[in-house]
């Protein structure tokens, strides 16, 4: 178990994302993180790294650099900002704390499998770091509710830490599509189900040639109690532990039976 961590005040705070250096969601984090320590660091894609997923650059060197004091870019994807600023970059000490987001849009249901910031927590986990993804829920056209997360991650971040969690388990937090004072409460609930990538859009470019685009259509039930999906439908901000040991036991019990 990560023990639990009832004042933040001394902890140092490593900030990452997957909408890159200059999104506007990593800045708010960082503010967030300023009201809990003052020893914050922001190390993030130069870009938009979105449904990366947990992807590490191989085969190109990585290469860094200092935007400012305490403030890093890397051309690599969040798995490789994560990676060079807890056992590179960042100087003197590990840090305590990883908070990744905040994202421009959800990640909840299947999303989770694709996601750049999900996975940046996951990398904060595997690396021995206590570690968050934070995303603010909400649907195109409409401006988004950054405010929500802005007033209410703090306390959901200082509650989360407060008790502690597993060491392979990273938490995902999810700000509903509504304004602060709209929030209904804060609910711990499993992963739902909502598939990415269903709807293909076939073009041809002047030539002639097709070319696909995967679109934003998702196929999701807002109607399944205790899921993630379902509370943010209801304006309750969705905590759910995501674990990262994939291996499903019972399975394994079933399967050591047929090979015993």
């Amino acid at each position: 178990m990560f023990e639990p961590i009832t004042d933040l005040s001394e902890a140092r705070i490593l900030i990452s994302n997957d909408d890159g250096i200059n999104a506007p969601g990593i800045k708010l984090l960082e503010e967030v993180a300023l009201t809990l320590t003052d020893d914050v660091w922001v190390i993030a894609p130069e870009g938009e790294q979105s449904g990366a997923g947990h992807s590490l650059t191989l085969h190109s060197p990585l290469r860094y650099r200092k935007v400012k004091e305490r403030h890093y870019a890397v051309d690599g994807t969040p798995t490789d900002a994560v990676l060079l600023g807890v056992n590179r970059l960042v100087e003197d000490r590990r840090p305590t704390l990883l908070l990744s987001g905040v994202n421009r849009g959800a990640n909840i249901g299947d999303d989770v499998t694709y996601s750049g910031t999900i996975a940046a927590a996951i990398e904060g986990t595997l690396l021995g770091v206590q570690s968050m993804a934070l995303s603010q829920v909400f649907r195109h056209p409409d401006p988004l509710p950054w405010d929500t997360a802005r007033s209410h991650a703090a306390d959901v971040i200082r509650r989360c830490c407060a008790a502690g969690w597993a060491r392979n388990v990273a938490i995902n937090v999810n700000f509903p599509n509504c304004g602060p004072d709209e929030v209904k409460g804060v609910e711990v609930v499993r992963q739902g189900k909502r598939k990415l990538g269903d709807h293909l859009i076939e073009r041809h470019d002047p030539r002639g040639r097709p070319y696909v685009w995967i679109g934003p259509a998702r196929n999701e039930d807002t109607t399944v109690v205790g899921t993630d999906i379902e509370a943010v439908h209801r304006n309750v901000i969705a905590v759910t532990p995501l674990c990262v040991d994939l291996t499903h036991q019972p399975t394994m019990l079933s399967l050591k039976q047929v090979f015993s």
